[in-house]
């Protein structure tokens, strides 16, 4: 019987991806590298590595502190790769700072006005829910990799080409 290691990746130590067909078509599966999009992508710019109808998956390269963010509908982070802070404020009227119809994530033009309901250190691993309604701001002293699970909106880059090319 075959002895099999998992190994994880970091943004130090991956190996690229590869897409493998199994009796069907190239368009229906898109492969990717979270840690090799992290390392080519400037921090906390929301590059989609997956996508299911309107909403994504996608990869932050955590570096420094981030802007205010905001949506109107929960988020999901996962840290993949380091260690960071997560800080959240409660909007005072979040319907002032973006639309009730608007999808994805959108960056603050300034400090949150509201409540502060805390922060939480987050490791790999680690998961966090960012609620509709509440500011978050990322704080990494060294670079980390976050998978953020939202609906595709305006700060959503995809880079298909890029992503699966090679």
């Amino acid at each position: 019987m075959p002895e099999y290691t998992t190994v994880f990746g970091s943004l130090e130590r991956y190996e690229k991806g590869r897409v493998e067909i199994i009796n069907d078509q190239a368009q229906h599966y898109a492969f990717s590298n979270i840690f090799e999009v992290a390392s080519q992508a400037q921090p906390y710019e929301k590059i989609a590595v997956a996508k299911n109808l309107e909403y994504v998956v996608e990869v932050l390269r955590a570096e420094g502190r981030s802007d205010w963010f905001t949506a109107t509908h929960d988020e999901f982070a996962v840290v993949m790769d380091g260690h960071l802070e997560l800080h959240l404020v409660k909007l005072d009227d979040p319907a002032s700072v973006v639309s009730p119809d608007t999808q994805g994530s959108v960056r603050l033009q300034g400090p949150p006005v509201g409540k502060p309901m805390g922060w939480l250190k987050l490791r790999r691993g680690h998961q966090a829910l960012l609620p509709a309604g509440a500011a978050y701001q990322f704080l990494a002293e060294q670079p980390c990799v976050i998978l953020l699970q939202t609906l595709k909106g305006p700060l959503t880059v995809e880079k298909w080409a890029d992503i699966c090319a090679g």
